[in-house]
């Protein structure tokens, strides 16, 4: 029968994660049965009790079940964005799925339900993603929302290069105005 024995762990075992400190792995000891003693294996995500990041799971139960989803779109430090489509109208949309095992803190699981939170508490308004629905499984939070397709306001406004400045008051207009109607304390 093997043993396990902890090991002190180094500063090499912490990862910096912008402000946080995180474990990134944790290494297991053992015996062998010719009595070497040897290391075993990391404590991965594969090893961890699935995480419920959500206070309450999609009840519709698969995302695959309603939606097709499509080419990639985007990826960031916690997931990818990708194109989809709702199965029942063909509309299209885009599906934000936040990788459960990129989740390494309670800070981060709470940014996760802080952003659903907030995306759930957002008027209508045109120019305005809305969030259409939200699911949950084993391995990621899946956020369906309206799809942008006119690319990053930042991007345009550089592609563009000069303004008039009746064009400008229209661009600030919209964007006051998106922030006046989001003015929401959480």
């Amino acid at each position: 029968m093997g043993n396990c024995c902890s090991a002190q762990l180094s500063k090499s075992a912490f990862q910096n994660s912008g402000d946080r400190r995180c474990l990134s792995a944790i290494s297991i000891y053992e015996y062998d049965k010719s009595g070497v003693y040897h290391r075993r294996s990391s404590i991965s995500s594969e090893s961890r009790p699935p995480i419920s990041v959500l206070d309450e799971p999609k009840a519709r139960g698969d995302l695959l079940r309603w939606y097709h989803l499509g080419e990639e779109l985007g990826r960031g430090e916690f997931g990818v964005t990708r194109r989809c489509t709702d199965a029942a109208t063909g509309e299209a949309l885009a599906c934000k799925s936040i990788a459960k095992q990129r989740l390494r803190s309670s800070v981060d699981v709470e940014d996760v339900r802080r952003e659903v939170q907030i995306m759930r508490g957002l008027p209508e308004h045109p120019n305005v993603v809305r969030l259409r629905d939200v699911f949950e499984d084993h391995e990621a939070v899946h956020l369906v929302m309206e799809i942008c397709e006119g690319g990053e306001l930042f991007d345009q406004i550089v592609a563009r290069g000069h303004y008039t400045e009746r064009a400008a008051a229209t661009v600030m207009r919209t964007i006051m105005e998106v922030v006046q109607v989001n003015a929401i304390p959480f």
